[in-house]
């Protein structure tokens, strides 16, 4: 057990590092390593994940995408497990924008069931954070395009973990009451 929580607080720490210069978009521009910490918070205190490959993936999940870490970086530090898993739930930052948004539609359904409840914590976590301490300059048509396709990127990932379902039907519902409210 210790290994394992040795293994997590190294990613926890090595995301700190790459992520140390990057902010939230929201109005406070709190430390972006808040999102990764909140993603592997919520798989394992709210879904009930006590996988360690995952939590360290979910620590690790912007990292390939958003720093200049690489894939093979990952595999060295945590092993080829979570780095394919980190690969899952990366988009590719070379295609445009609206074409990544499109893919992560497309593919949630082959996704294996790590990378689909990985994928369900991140919009979760995303959700919240629109309802709550939205990015600066997203008006209410811009928050709803992100949940309608927030919905449908998870309609491709449900059954896998029906709590963390659930948490995304309650805070797609409860943005959605804020928004209309």
């Amino acid at each position: 057990m210790s290994n394992e929580l040795s293994r997590l607080l190294t990613a926890a720490t090595f995301a700190a590092e790459k992520h140390r210069n990057q902010r939230r978009k929201n109005l406070a521009e709190c430390p972006y390593i808040n999102h990764p910490l909140a993603v592997a918070t919520l798989l394992t205190a709210e879904g009930s994940v006590a996988d360690v490959d995952l939590l360290i993936a979910a620590v690790l999940h912007d990292t390939v995408e958003d720093t200049d870490t690489s894939p093979a970086e990952i595999a060295e530090l945590f092993g080829k497990a979570v780095s394919d898993l980190v690969a899952e739930v990366t988009d590719d930052k070379s295609l445009p924008k609206q074409r990544r948004k499109q893919l992560q539609i497309e593919n949630a359904p082959h996704k294996s069931d790590r990378a689909k409840q990985l994928k369900i914590a991140d919009k979760i976590c995303n959700v919240r954070d629109i309802d709550t301490t939205s990015p600066v300059g997203w008006d209410t048509d811009r928050k709803t395009q992100y949940l309608d396709w927030a919905e449908r990127v998870i309609e491709g990932c449900r059954g896998v973990n029906s709590t963390l379902d659930q948490l995304f039907d309650q805070a797609i519902a409860e943005a959605r009451e804020r928004l209309m409210g």
